[in-house]
């Protein structure tokens, strides 16, 4: 008797016994592994309970709650007190253009029905952010399952979904910079399978995305040639006609986008593409003292003369004059501003000097911040050797999209719209390295 209950524990415990037992759970992780509703739930998850544990929305409130979305939150206060696209720096200085609209207006409605600078339209506006961030994961998916492979794409969505330095931006910024992450990866999804589609509808969706795109932050619009020409080229190889689909695409951006033209015009008396403030950023990077970051000491926020000067003289004048400067101090040296460029370009992919309590914390947020982008090129490298499909196109995002910080100034926050497909090139060069881990196990 003793003997045949030996027997049985011995059944219940063996590998096939604990196996069976095990394969409903196997099961379920298998379904919520390749599940895009599970990864962006999760992800949505671990940001709004960071937002709440962390106490991230509670801003502070020196310089009048300015960190509380910087220059798109100051419009949109003005927008809520019913002044206008007007006075992004705090004081009554009238229209402006310096911001693109898409944002400021969409924190402007939060501020009116949560309040201007309150601690509720704060949370509203980092868990929207988060739910921005979160639903990345979706295009990353597909992005990658269609480069490369499920198992590319589930590491990559889950990456995302879990990295804690994906997150920071969504949950402590009241800014474009999640929104511009998803819209630019849907892009590129939607560029990658335009030869797929053969009606109307994907070329709207094309000129729709790209308007609410150029509306949301002008630098996203660098990729379009490339979007726009490769879609043309993959559909031309297979023997469909697009001149009709391009000119659908382009009425539609053009229809986004013109309402705002014609206020810039009518409010300032020419033609202005969206925003107005690039000589002045170029002049924070060029000039006097340039060392290849952001002179942040002369921006209109921290040089009082400086603010004095744009109250002055306008935006528009005050705008032209930094626009001189920069060029000016550029075209005295032309080897010294490729050197600044050098840097920029450096500081962009490695990270820009910071200052830390903990002397070794700033090393080492370079050195992770680094390593991703030294994944990227290498999964980029990778991709493009073995002619993976839509490795050039991702190639061109990565050419295109942060060629504009290597002339004016690079921030961590500008690599953070691209950082979805650096996260899918990452996970692929780990997954490649896998397999030669996977075929030289059995000779070891």
């Amino acid at each position: 008797m003793e003997s045949s209950s030996t027997e049985s524990r011995a059944a219940e415990l063996s590998p096939a016994a604990s196996a069976r037992s095990y394969a409903p759970l196997l099961a379920a992780w298998a379904r919520v592994r390749t599940s895009t509703t599970w990864i962006v739930g999760v992800a949505l998850f671990l940001r709004v309970g960071w937002i709440i544990l962390g106490h991230t929305y509670k801003f502070k409130s020196a310089d009048e709650n300015f960190g509380f979305g910087f220059e798109m939150g100051r419009i949109a206060a003005s927008l809520a007190s019913g002044h206008g696209f007007s006075n992004p720096f705090g004081p009554p200085t009238g229209p402006t253009a310096w911001e693109p609209p898409l944002y400021p207006y969409f924190t402007a409605g939060v501020f009116l029905v949560f309040g201007i600078y309150t601690k509720a339209s704060a949370f509203v506006l980092l868990t929207i952010n988060s739910a921005f961030s979160a639903l990345t994961c979706v295009p990353i998916f597909r992005i990658a399952r269609r480069i490369f492979s499920e198992k590319v794409a589930v590491g990559s969505a889950w990456a995302w979904a879990l990295l804690p330095n994906v997150m920071f931006w969504c949950t402590r910024w009241v800014w474009e910079t999640s929104l511009s992450a998803l819209l630019l990866a849907t892009l590129l999804w939607l560029a990658l399978t335009m030869e797929d589609r053969d009606d109307w509808r994907p070329w709207l969706e094309f000129g729709l995305l790209w308007g609410i795109a150029a509306l949301d932050s002008t630098v996203l619009v660098s990729f379009l040639p490339a979007a726009g020409l490769w879609a043309w080229y993959r559909r031309a190889k297979r023997g469909k006609t697009s001149l009709a689909g391009v000119v659908l695409a382009s009425a539609v951006f053009c229809a986004c986008v013109a309402p705002w033209l014609v206020r810039n015009y009518e409010t300032f008396g020419k033609f202005i593409f969206i925003r107005d403030n690039f000589g002045a950023e170029l002049r924070l990077g060029n000039g006097n003292g340039a060392d290849g970051t952001w002179m942040q000491y002369l921006h209109p926020t921290q040089d009082v003369y400086g603010l004095r000067q744009y109250v002055a003289m306008g935006e528009l004048p005050y705008i032209a004059m930094r626009k001189k400067q920069a060029v000016d101090y550029i075209k005295a040296d032309y080897v010294r501003f490729a050197g600044l460029c050098f840097k920029r370009f450096i500081y962009y992919w490695a990270g820009p000097p910071r200052l830390a309590q903990i002397w070794w914390l700033a090393q080492v947020k370079n050195s992770l911040f680094l390593a991703s982008s030294v994944l990227m090129f290498w999964g980029l490298a990778r991709a493009l050797r073995q002619r993976r499909p839509g490795a050039l196109l991702l190639f061109w995002l990565l050419v295109l999209y942060p060629a504009v910080y290597y002339v004016a100034f690079p921030n961590q926050r500008y690599r953070h719209p691209i950082e979805p497909e650096m996260a899918i090139l990452g996970v692929f060069v780990l997954t490649e390295a896998g397999k030669k881990t996977d075929r030289a196990s059995p000779a070891a």
